[in-house]
């Protein structure tokens, strides 16, 4: 597992490198690219030994064995987070985007509004308004160790009773916050007492840094059993997001049976590659490759933090697991488009701008740190400089 390994991701039609210009304006020839949440690492051998095998079959037709990809997904489930999984609770979506987007049209309706707690993954958004429902923010709070907190006092007051939904991110993207069971039990407090459905996106619950520990909504709140929608993925562990295969687990059988008519109506057979990698990724080799990475990421997210808190005006929040950084410029005192203006067209750093992810980004970039060190200290290197006038 070697990490520092530079890959060279350019003219593989990646969208994080080759679509980088079209849509921020950042040239990959001379780009960094930081904005996508996939990661640049070589893929594991236990990953590339099964693509070899279904290449080797020499055939790729209609396939059973999905079975055997739920059994995988729940010993991982078991074995890593302590979650007993039921295989007949599963579907299998086009990734978790396809997933939000079934449990809005099958278990709401149009002009209900949706809970997220923002700024957070811009997809929730996207997914509630083009589906005809109703963004309701709840803005997150920053406690006194700079981390992200929700603030369920203050989100009584701004609840209209229209809500049927919350979406969960948890771990939260950006930043990695790592839920407590506090805060799980208050936000369980908070669900059952405005009568929402609940869709947890747990899609970087293998990714939290060592020491944090990760709680399945479904065993730190299981009084929310019948009313949740949990949602993951191997594609952002293993970094296979390309074979849009996720993960979706309801217990509930009627809201199982409404998720289950939509999902048989939009005819959602499972991908035959994206099943392979899957069911390969949930295994004890998958199992040391991601310990080895957690602690790899964990020294990533380190060495950016400190070198960007030490850049005057720049202010990155604490990580806790994954590797989306989540960098404040509002110490710069610039407004949105210069410092942005300056990291994209000075520093020639592909980001995610923070106000795409709702109310409270504005003044923030989010960061990709799924990438070996020596590039992360290019980009700090060329931060610095563009920065240095504030020096």
């Amino acid at each position: 597992m070697n990490f520092d390994e530079i890959i060279d991701r350019r003219g593989t039609n990646s969208s994080k490198w080759d679509g980088m210009e079209k849509s921020i304006g950042v040239s990959a020839e001379d780009g960094i690219a930081m904005w996508v949440a996939d990661m640049d690492f070589r893929a594991p051998d236990f990953l590339q030994a099964a693509t070899q095998q279904l290449l080797d079959q020499a055939n790729y037709g209609y396939f059973t064995g999905v079975d055997a990809y739920f059994d995988a997904a729940a010993w991982w489930m078991q074995t890593r987070h302590g979650w007993a999984m039921d295989p007949s609770w599963l579907f299998v979506t086009f990734g978790l985007g396809n997933g939000i987007g079934l449990a809005l049209q099958s278990l709401t309706e149009p002009g209900d509004e949706i809970v997220t707690f923002t700024p957070v993954y811009h997809e929730f958004a996207r997914r509630i308004t083009k589906g005809g429902r109703v963004v309701r923010e709840l803005p997150l709070q920053t406690d006194e160790n700079g981390l992200y907190r929700m603030d369920f006092d203050h989100y009584d007051t701004l609840m209209s009773g229209r809500e049927k939904m919350v979406l969960f991110c948890s771990p939260h993207n950006p930043a990695g916050r790592v839920w407590t069971q506090a805060e799980i039990d208050a936000f369980a407090d908070f669900v059952v007492k405005h009568d929402l459905l609940v869709v947890s996106d747990e899609i970087h619950h293998d990714l939290t840094f060592p020491g944090q520990k990760h709680l399945p909504l479904h065993v730190a709140a299981p009084q929310l059993e019948d009313r949740l929608i949990m949602m993951t993925s191997a594609s952002k562990t293993f970094n296979i997001a390309g074979a849009r295969t996720g993960l979706v687990a309801i217990p509930n059988p009627s809201l199982r049976a409404k998720y289950g008519a939509l999902y048989t109506a939009l005819d959602m057979s499972p991908n035959l590659h994206g099943v392979r990698l899957s069911q390969a990724a949930y295994s004890t080799e998958g199992a040391e490759w991601v310990d080895a990475l957690n602690q790899y990421l964990e020294e990533n997210a380190s060495h950016f933090i400190n070198r960007i808190d030490a850049i005057p005006g720049l202010k990155a929040m604490p990580m806790q697991s994954t590797y989306l950084a989540w960098v404040d410029f509002a110490g710069t005192g610039m407004e949105r488009a210069e410092f942005a203006s300056r990291v994209a067209d000075t520093a020639r750093i592909g980001t995610t701008p923070g106000h795409s992810l709702g109310s409270g980004g504005e003044t923030f970039l989010r960061f990709n740190l799924g990438t070996p060190r020596a590039r992360i200290d290019e980009a700090l290197t060329r931060l610095q400089s563009a920065f240095s006038d504030l020096q």
